[in-house]
């Protein structure tokens, strides 16, 4: 088993290291098939978008709705769970006639709980009754549709959104995120996110995301990510934590390479408890079309809760933004 992991691990850096070797040109676009595709998907929303928008008054050609689509299927690998596959969407759509203040989002929110610039994408997770693809579990993650207050308070130092929705089919919930950035000098930010939301079946859930990121020069930043998590449903309560530690290099034409170390755990009895922990490389690019990106990571990982040894796990990502 360890000389698979190693062969495994070879040829998935190998591909790693060929992407990141690309040249700057231009992903082709032309009027093909795929093309053509892309621009229905793309004006089908924009139809929505006016609709909706009209719903609520006279509408501005100078100032038209508009909306926006996250297209995403992750396939993941490690020896333990072996493969899967997910489809994730996450959409929003601006109506100007309320005061650019209220969108309509949709699609899997728990991607609206990640960093902006989230380091790593690989989820390390078990898998539901050893299915590589759990088709009511997907469709009850993208299911959730809601409406979006921005600057509820009014605006100032601090962004704040409200949702009010549906999720999972049956969840009813309410959502109220606030964050705010603190420049500390030419090259350090850092910034901080809360997110509660309560559901009818749900209950709570609370985060909050810590991102500081030092700017080496225009091209290159070391960055650390952490986010404590707490949910509670029924006799479940739970807390856990994760860092992310990592140095990120622009390679222009939208790619990137990062690499860094990876650490999670819970807490329990008001200690801190490290579970997980290992390195992880990655690497993102746009593929064919400007709009389309291939996303890798290759990490080194382990669970001491379910008695797992560092192991070889991976992701790939394909993307498409609409």
């Amino acid at each position: 088993m360890q000389k698979r992991n190693q062969r495994v691990l070879f040829i998935l850096a190998a591909c790693v290291s060929s992407l990141a070797m690309a040249d700057d040109t231009v992903p082709a676009s032309g009027d093909t098939w795929v093309d053509t595709q892309h621009s229905k998907v793309q004006g089908t929303l924009k139809k929505w978008s006016h609709g909706m928008d009209g719903w609520f008054g006279e509408t501005d050609p100078n100032n038209p709705a508009s909306a926006n689509l996250r297209v995403m299927v992750d396939t993941e690998w490690n020896k333990y769970d072996e493969f899967s596959v997910t489809p994730r969407i996450r959409g929003r759509v601006k109506l100007p006639v309320l005061e650019q203040k209220l969108n309509v989002v949709f699609g899997d929110d728990s991607l609206d709980d990640e960093f902006r610039n989230e380091a790593s994408n690989y989820q390390n997770r078990t898998y539901r009754d050893g299915k590589k693809y759990d088709y009511r579990t997907n469709r009850d993650q993208n299911s959730s549709i809601a409406l979006r207050w921005n600057e509820l308070l009014g605006g100032g130092d601090i962004d704040t959104d409200f949702d009010i929705g549906i999720r999972s089919g049956s969840d009813l919930y309410a959502r109220v995120k606030a964050e705010k950035d603190w420049q500390i000098n030419d090259k350090l930010v850092t910034g901080l996110e809360q997110i509660y939301r309560y559901g009818s079946k749900s209950e709570h859930h609370v985060r909050t995301n810590w991102d500081t990121r030092y700017q080496e020069d225009g091209k290159t930043f070391i960055s650390n990510q952490l986010h404590l998590q707490y949910e509670h449903e029924g006799d479940r309560e739970e807390w856990t934590w994760g860092d992310n530690l990592y140095r990120q290099h622009d390679l222009g034409g939208n790619r990137y390479v990062n690499y860094g170390l990876h650490t999670h755990g819970y807490i329990q009895d008001k200690k801190f408890n490290l579970n997980t922990y290992g390195p992880f490389v990655g690497y993102r690019q746009p593929i064919w079309r400007k709009w389309l990106f291939v996303q890798t990571e290759v990490n080194y990982l382990n669970d001491r809760k379910a008695e797992r040894d560092h192991t070889v796990g991976a992701l790939v990502r394909f993307e498409a933004l609409f």
